[in-house]
């Protein structure tokens, strides 16, 4: 569990924190059931209390059953979230650079794309690269310019509508780029 996300490890925690303690009530339930049965002192009164017992630790074992059934779909679930982000986080970086290179941008040009398309402003950018506001500019404006678009939220759109058609690098990414093109 030591991958999860807080709120999914909060819930994961729970959820087998409260079948352990079903656990225990459980075994509580099923030896005082155990008692119950060897003392039947009333076997009317006996019978009734003895039926309602075995209902309620039916009951109580069938939902621990369905909560770990439910923890193990949830970790299932994340698990497979966290390998899908894993797998679009690399697809992106290989379609960035994929694109970085059919467009010929210098290599400080590609690290200012990069930091543009993860969100950061332009003086963010030219804080973490140590130049000034208007180099940035300038190298935005070429990057523009040479992935024939007109501004950061196009250049997003293009490689983001690239990536969800699946259009990853190497031969089949190059042809659905050149299609994109048409």
């Amino acid at each position: 569990m030591a991958a999860m996300s807080g709120k999914t490890r909060t819930v994961g925690v729970a959820l087998a924190a409260l079948i352990v303690l079903q656990g225990f009530c459980a075994l509580f339930f099923l030896s005082d059931l155990a008692r119950d049965f060897m003392e039947m002192p009333d076997p009317e009164v006996t019978l009734l209390h003895f039926s309602l017992e075995v209902v309620a630790n039916l009951a109580l074992l069938a939902g621990a059953a369905v909560e770990a059934a439910f923890l193990a779909g949830l970790l299932r679930r994340q698990a497979h979230a966290e390998r899908a982000l894993s797998a679009a986080s690399g697809a992106l970086h290989d379609l960035m650079e994929s694109y970085f290179a059919d467009w010929g941008l210098t290599a400080s040009e590609a690290d200012v794309a990069a930091f543009t398309i993860k969100g950061f402003t332009i003086a963010e950018v030219a804080e973490m690269r140590g130049s000034a506001e208007a180099t940035v500019k300038t190298h935005l404006n070429a990057i523009y310019r040479k992935a024939g678009v007109s501004g950061r939220s196009q250049l997003v759109s293009l490689l983001i509508e690239d990536l969800m058609r699946g259009a990853l690098p190497g031969a089949d990414g190059a042809a659905q780029k050149s299609g994109n093109a048409a």
